[in-house]
């Protein structure tokens, strides 16, 4: 079982950064991939951004192309977003996903608020 746990949400105004990241512990597969979702009420969970770990390819979802990036930090086992140029449509809980060949998992979720 993998267990994640996110920081860094918070309340910005509009044209402001954050930062989040996800600590993954447990039982960890080498070959994994995770990533950022984003939900808002009444809404599906929608992707952010991905990372695998072995070759570190990325997919962002085209919303946050060329403002958002992720990285990830495999010794730590811990991945990042930057996000900049925040917008008030960026707000959303912030959703850490680990995925490997045994499933997914969620973390608890961390509130970003952008202000305009």
């Amino acid at each position: 079982q993998v267990q994640l746990v996110e920081s860094g949400g918070g309340l910005v105004q509009a044209g402001g950064s954050l930062r989040l990241s996800c600590v993954a512990s447990g039982d960890i597969f080498s070959f994994n991939a995770m990533g950022w979702y984003r939900q808002t009420p009444g809404k599906q969970r929608e992707m952010v951004a991905t990372i695998t770990t072995r070759s570190g390819s990325t997919n962002y979802a085209d919303s946050v192309k060329g403002r958002f990036t992720i990285s990830r930090d495999n010794a730590k086992n811990t991945v990042y977003l930057q996000m900049n140029s925040l917008k008030p449509e960026d707000t959303a809980v912030y959703y850490c996903n680990y995925v490997d060949y045994r499933g997914h998992c969620w973390g608890q979720g961390t509130q970003v608020t952008v202000s305009s």
